[in-house]
């Protein structure tokens, strides 16, 4: 069986200056991505990034490399995730590549790639990719290399396009919005678009200097705006993290509100104005309490494995349109190929507007169950032997918790890891339950 070696869970990803992420390798890459994806008839490849130090350097590289192919480069700069995908389907790109470390922070960086309708590359393309990685490098004929052009005002062409999946007779002039930009690339562009559409807007982390991305900031780390949208008084903060395809919430009285609740406040709305089509796709981690509620509303769900590149592929599978991880990845099929932090916040905010809700009403019609999620580092990969007593110590407490609980573990496709997750109707016994596996594991 062939394993990939350098795309993981969600393309290349890692430290800046180490093995895969080098100007070396990335020149290299950008020839592959040429000779494999470049050759249709528009042969023009998009390239963006986010606002860390080493994205310009690393832009430059990867575009020689797509140049020497002979391949043309259309240039967005900094610009979101999601923007890139709209882009490379709207100007007709064979593809579509975004320089981001995502919710890392400035010292890992990393490349994905779209395909030339806006989704996701495929396990095959990516084969295809890194078996090209392997041949030897050459430059073409000099007349032959690809021209760089600029994209004339990429950012108003994402902002029209985000302003259009809002309902044209609502307005926001109602409410109060923190956003926290963690100092990535939605820096300029959530701002204007919220105030577009009438919203009193206060802001954090909008000020990036290469080196702040995501630093105590974003969809991981919401403390900051918390504290801001409560003493703000405002309606809800937004958070989003560096390259702007995830968002994380906080309502009025500063309580989280993660992927899970989204999708199920944006189903519920969808089922309301009957716009659903089939059900809702998750992953081994949604929350047992959103598939309950969900399930009583008679919404169809499906996990799939970690990875909205599987969300979205099972979503096509079975012809539905919804989608979405706890970490704040949502996919509205309806509204745009990829997730989108901001379009899926205007839906949440959609349904406040039509239910005359709150965030905090509307996100607690569902009751979550307690869950936990740790993390054990590894120094070296487990062997099957581990293997076996790892799930020897998570079988031994399914009793322990009780009806309605899960134990699950899993490897890291991003870090060397184990994650465990630990869900159950006690909060106590999970968080006991977490960090006695977690020890036990680390015995071994």
């Amino acid at each position: 069986m062939n394993f990939l070696q350098y795309f993981q869970t969600d393309g290349i990803r890692g430290k800046v200056g180490i093995h895969p992420i080098t100007p070396n390798f990335l020149l290299k890459l950008g020839w592959s991505i040429g000779t494999v994806l470049g050759k249709n008839k528009t042969k023009k490849i998009i390239i963006g990034r986010d606002t860390r130090i080493s994205g310009s350097m690393l832009q430059s590289v990867l575009e020689f490399g797509i140049l020497s192919t002979g391949v043309s480069t259309l240039l967005a700069n900094c610009i979101p995730t999601s923007a890139i995908a709209y882009l490379t389907k709207s100007l007709n790109a064979s593809a579509g590549i975004v320089i981001s470390g995502s919710h890392n922070l400035f010292y890992d960086n990393g490349i994905k790639i779209f395909y030339k309708n806006g989704i996701k590359l495929t396990k095959k393309i990516e084969f295809s990719i890194e078996k090209e990685i392997k041949n030897n490098f050459f430059y073409p004929d000099y007349e032959n290399f690809g021209f760089s052009n600029n994209i004339i005002d990429p950012e108003n062409k994402y902002i029209n396009f985000c302003k259009n999946t809002f309902p044209k007779h609502l307005n926001l002039s109602k409410f109060t919005i923190v956003l926290d930009c963690a100092n990535g690339s939605t820096f300029n562009i959530a701002p204007k678009i919220f105030q577009d559409l009438g919203a009193k807007v206060i802001t954090v982390a909008i000020k990036p200097n290469g080196v702040n991305i995501n630093k105590n900031s974003g969809s991981t780390n919401i403390v900051q705006l918390k504290k801001i949208v409560i003493s703000e008084k405002a309606d809800i903060g937004l958070a989003f993290d560096g390259d702007g395809d995830r968002v994380i919430m906080v309502d009025h009285l500063g309580n989280q509100v993660d992927g899970d609740q989204i999708i199920y406040i944006i189903a519920k709305e969808y089922l309301k104005e009957n716009k659903l089509k089939g059900g809702v796709v998750g992953t081994l981690m949604t929350n047992t309490g959103v598939i309950l509620g969900l399930k009583k509303l008679g919404i169809p769900f499906y996990a799939t494995q970690i990875g909205d590149r599987n969300v979205y592929k099972k979503i096509k599978e079975k012809r539905w349109m919804l989608g979405a991880e706890k970490s704040g990845h949502i996919i509205l099929l309806d509204k745009h190929s990829t997730g989108d932090g901001i379009i899926a916040s205007l839906q949440v905010l959609v349904s406040m507007i039509n239910n005359n809700m709150s965030l905090y009403n509307l996100s607690n019609q569902i009751k979550l169950f307690p869950q936990v999620l740790v993390n054990i580092f590894l120094e070296q990969e487990t062997n099957s032997e581990k293997d076996l007593k790892i799930q020897d110590i998570l079988s031994q407490y399914k009793d322990f918790l009780g009806q309605n609980s899960r134990v699950l573990i899993r490897k890291s496709g991003t870090e060397p890891c184990l994650r465990i997750m630990v869900e159950g109707e006690n909060t106590l016994k999970v968080y006991k339950l977490a960090h006695h596996i977690r020890e036990s594991i680390k015995l071994l």
